[in-house]
């Protein structure tokens, strides 16, 4: 039975259309895909991520433990900083892509996607050394997402912890009296922030940024925006640009990959893993479809990858996909087709992210 975020009455109460997702009911939209992903881009969007994943590292060996279980380097970290990894097994496939922010020398939260959550919980428990513990905080944390340009106006009416860098932390902060950690991260493309916060708190919290956001044009978002934005803006989604059977490289996440540290799961088969046969590539549809997921890209009559997403972009206007295909494919104006439902639609290779804000 799927689960229900502490903001479900709010979404529909706000008329949001309810879908099962990762084993919890969201909104999958409100005003509609298009007006919500074009508000985010121009103006602000509210979206509910509270069936994200929490885990908390603590213990004196912390951070080896960190280190060895991710495939990025999180020694020299300030507290409050976050870094971005995968997660890999030992033979590179990738386990989850996080988020790792550095609460104390001893302490660091790590954020999973919601349908990895007992799966990551339960290989991190498995590779624990030494003294180090791991809390599963998913059920005590509600997560907010206000993305957008106005996105820092509208924090600001309602509170002065305000990282002021990317992918940074305010860890203590308060919004509007609430208890909350504000961090300078999103899944958009644009500037923004992501509320952690007591399940609580959730709702007095969502109704405080969508009033104080009311001017600014700050709308409620759903799960469909949430994706054609992280997709525009070319950010990979688990088990479509990454998975067990894909590693960074392939995913094009080789600069969160650090073979000059220590020991870490899945260095040995890394340190092997290139040069890569395939790779992660941005498609411009310039025939008429849409790509998706699973459909074949051709060469002529030879395959040679398949879409891992794909969609039409409502700020760009364009149909657009990311694919993984051989290598000899990679360069930016290389001319593939796409078969969407048994015809061919011509696409070019091009550089990514499709979109990037100013």
């Amino acid at each position: 039975m799927e689960q229900k975020t502490p903001l479900y009455e709010r979404h529909v109460a706000a008329g949001g259309k309810i879908v099962p997702f990762a084993g919890w009911l969201l909104p999958v939209q409100y005003s509609g895909v298009i007006a919500e992903h074009k508000a985010v881009r121009s103006a602000c969007g509210l979206f509910d991520v509270s069936h994200m994943g929490e885990l908390v590292l603590r213990g004196a060996d912390a951070l080896a433990n960190v280190n060895r279980l991710m495939t990025n380097d999180f020694s020299g970290m300030y507290e409050g900083q976050a870094r971005y990894s995968p997660m890999c097994y030992e033979d590179g496939g990738v386990v989850d892509d996080l988020i790792v922010y550095k609460v104390s020398d001893t302490v660091y939260f790590i954020v999973v996607n919601a349908a990895n959550k007992d799966k990551d919980a339960a290989w991190i428990r498995e590779h624990l050394t030494g003294d180090c513990a791991m809390e599963d905080w998913s059920d005590r944390v509600a997560q907010l997402a206000l993305q957008g340009p106005r996105a820092e106006e509208i924090l600001r009416k309602l509170t002065s912890d305000i990282p002021e860098k990317n992918y940074s932390a305010v860890l203590r902060g308060t919004v509007k009296g609430m208890a909350c950690m504000v961090s300078r991260t999103g899944y958009t493309g644009e500037d923004g922030f992501e509320l952690y916060c007591a399940p609580a708190d959730a709702p007095a919290l969502w109704d405080a940024l969508l009033e104080a956001g009311e001017p600014f044009g700050l709308i409620p978002c759903g799960l469909g925006a949430r994706d054609t934005l992280r997709l525009e803006a070319a950010m990979p989604l688990y088990s479509h640009e990454l998975s067990p059977a894909i590693n960074p490289y392939e995913a094009v996440l080789g600069i969160f990959v650090k073979l000059e540290k220590p020991d870490f799961i899945g260095k040995a088969a890394l340190e092997q893993a290139r040069p890569i046969s395939r790779r992660r590539v941005g498609l411009k549809i310039t025939g008429r479809g849409i790509a998706r997921e699973e459909c074949p890209v051709y060469d002529g009559e030879k395959q040679i990858g398949v879409v891992t997403s794909g969609t039409h972009c409502p700020w760009l206007g364009q149909a657009v996909a990311m694919a993984m295909v051989d290598v000899a494919y990679k360069e930016p104006g290389t001319v593939v087709q796409v078969d969407v439902r048994g015809r061919k639609v011509e696409a070019e290779v091009v550089k990514t992210p499709f979109y990037k804000r100013a």
